[in-house]
């Protein structure tokens, strides 16, 4: 895919930023010496960090480099780096007490063995926390993949249905980190996003799931493809009572916390 667009991004940030301020909201920590956030973005949720630990080594990790130019103007005290987040690790005698995974790791594979993974890096006493969009199967998601199917995408588009890393359910994330963790907290929020039509509601998407959709094609067939979307976009949310409409995106919530006796 082509590099992020931290600007396109930040159009929704206060709307992307509430998951993460909920998040951060239930981790049950009092205090950390070093805090990671793993798909760090433009720093929107780094800088939620880098308030409630004030005192704690931070460190934003993304593979985007035009992400990370944008995080580094927004927090130019805090450290950067740009890795795979499937593969990073922190250095010898370096274990966070927290790492926070505000939707990134929807697009990274292999969660029952990713999340253990991570769970295993943590100091003792360290929280693992990740929120990730669980909107597949919803309409905004059905669509792109419906109109991805049309003959005037599919040969550039190819496997609608495997462009996004499938979640493996509340109960399964509770069952891979239940038997290692001291607690383990799991949940559910839907979103109700006030949007003001469908143009919007295509212009929050493309910034994160339209992506893999739209980066193979040419301009023209982009052109095409989120015209037609939009028309059915349109169709699937219908206006409400004063004009706006409301886009319905349910997320899923994570935190796990490692016993103070644990080794890291």
């Amino acid at each position: 895919m082509a590099d992020w667009n931290p600007a396109l991004y930040r159009r929704f940030e206060d709307e992307r930023t509430r998951p993460a301020a909920e998040l951060l909201a239930r981790v049950p920590l009092g205090r950390a010496t070093f805090a990671v956030d793993l798909g760090c973005g433009p720093g929107n949720s780094t800088e939620l960090l880098v308030k409630r630990f004030a005192q704690a080594r931070t460190l934003g990790v993304d593979n985007s480099a035009s992400m990370l130019v944008s995080a580094r103007a927004r927090l130019p005290d805090t450290e950067f780096t740009e890795a795979d987040i499937a593969a990073w690790t922190p250095a010898p005698g370096e274990a966070p007490d927290l790492l926070f995974a505000n939707a990134a790791l929807q697009w990274v594979p292999d969660h029952a063995e990713l999340l253990p993974r991570l769970f295993g890096l943590l100091a003792p006493g360290g929280v693992l926390a990740i929120q990730m969009p669980d909107n597949w199967q919803e309409p905004s998601h059905r669509l792109m993949r419906e109109v991805a199917r049309d003959a005037a995408w599919a040969a550039q588009i190819g496997d609608a249905e495997s462009l996004r890393t499938p979640l493996l359910g509340i109960g399964r994330y509770y069952d891979l980190l239940a038997p290692l963790a001291a607690e383990v907290d799991v949940w559910h929020t839907i979103y109700q996003h006030r949007m003001a039509g469908p143009g919007a509601i295509v212009e929050w998407l493309r910034g994160t799931g339209l992506r893999p959709f739209v980066d193979p094609l040419s301009d023209a067939q982009r052109a095409g493809f989120l015209a037609e979307y939009e028309r059915r976009i349109d169709a699937a949310y219908p206006l409400r009572a004063d004009g706006q409409r409301l886009l319905a995106f349910p997320r899923l919530f994570l935190v796990a916390r490692k016993a103070e006796d644990s080794a890291p």
